[in-house]
């Protein structure tokens, strides 16, 4: 899910920022997808189009960058119509608006997505998407991709090995380093396959970062496998018990997600100044997360790790010398 890769998920029941609760269509209706904010009257053009997608990323708060200053201004509205399209189908698959209609909202989404690509866009979020599409030479296969992911969310809620798991990032999380290397004009498959380790790295550490959160929706992203090789139970884990066991079995999970970090590091050096620096930002946010798992001796049951300023500053200062070793500013 894109807010694993991008953002932080707030608590079950906490309110989403400016999102419209759209009430159940009648039985055998049509399914509405009111987003934010409601639409005025007239028709949309591409400019107000795209404000509308930057609305609804500004309405989330972010544990990492989603176009930031960083990023060039030419290419920023880019990123807020990928961005907006899979966030807002994300909210479907997730948020109890949409309960007992998820399927066929997506379902509806995806045709939405299928007209956008033919010239047929109406809705602001599409307009905007078909625009991007078109200015960026974007396929539509890391979208549709994101789609499958969120129907799997509808039926799958535990994954029995690692390589199950990756089965699911390669849906939910790899297509979203995928459109924001598409959008820059990256296209070497070589520095997909990075951006696909750092994907799932970032994913798999929101996993562990919002395991409590999980839990209470009845998902669990942890393995069995590795659940049972620590001999932890999920009894445990809802009952907010930190056992030894717990705490060896995070920091496997930490060391794993921090492999995958590093082999997507290379990603880092080898694009240009156009996004080189804003995606230091995003791997060193996903970096400081797992610090904060281990700072806390696998604890994420008790207190769900954040990104303070200070922590913001400091990924700045790492990023900056990465970029620029000259400035000697951090490691």
């Amino acid at each position: 899910m894109i807010r694993r890769v991008l953002s932080s998920t707030p608590r079950p029941g906490e309110p989403r920022p400016g999102l419209r609760v759209v009430p159940p269509a009648p039985s055998g209706g049509p399914l509405p997808l009111e987003l934010i904010p409601p639409a005025p009257a007239g028709r949309w053009t591409v400019e107000a189009s795209y404000a509308f997608c930057e609305s609804i990323v500004r309405a989330h708060h972010e544990n990492f960058p989603v176009a930031s200053r960083f990023v060039p201004e030419h290419l920023r509205r880019h990123v807020f119509a990928t961005y907006a399209f899979a966030r807002t189908a994300d909210d479907i698959a997730d948020e109890p608006a949409w309960a007992g209609r998820r399927a066929a909202a997506l379902d509806q989404y995806e045709d939405l997505l299928l007209r956008a690509f033919h010239g047929e866009a109406e809705h602001p979020l599409f307009i905007a998407l078909a625009d991007t599409v078109d200015r960026r030479g974007i396929p539509v296969t890391p979208l549709q991709d994101l789609l499958t992911a969120f129907r799997m969310d509808l039926t799958v809620r535990r994954y029995s090995t690692f390589e199950a798991l990756r089965g699911y990032t390669r849906y939910s999380a790899e297509p979203v380093g995928q459109l924001l290397l598409y959008i820059f004009d990256y296209r070497d498959p070589a520095l997909h396959n990075y951006a696909n380790d750092i994907a799932a790295a970032l994913e798999i550490t929101h996993f562990l970062q919002d395991l409590p959160v999980d839990l209470l929706r009845d998902r669990l992203y942890i393995p069995e496998e590795d659940l049972h090789h620590f001999g932890v139970s999920e009894d445990e884990l809802r009952a907010g018990r930190c056992t030894q066991a717990t705490r060896d079995m995070m920091r496997f999970e930490v060391a794993r997600a921090r492999a995958l970090f590093q082999r997507g590091r290379p990603l880092t050096d080898r694009l240009g100044r156009d996004l080189g620096f804003e995606l230091n930002l995003i791997w060193q946010g996903g970096v400081t997360i797992l610090d904060k798992i281990d700072a806390a001796d696998g604890d994420v049951l008790s207190r769900r790790p954040r990104i303070g300023t200070l922590d913001k500053v400091r990924m700045v200062t790492r990023s900056a010398a990465r970029r620029w070793p000259g400035l000697r500013l951090g490691d």
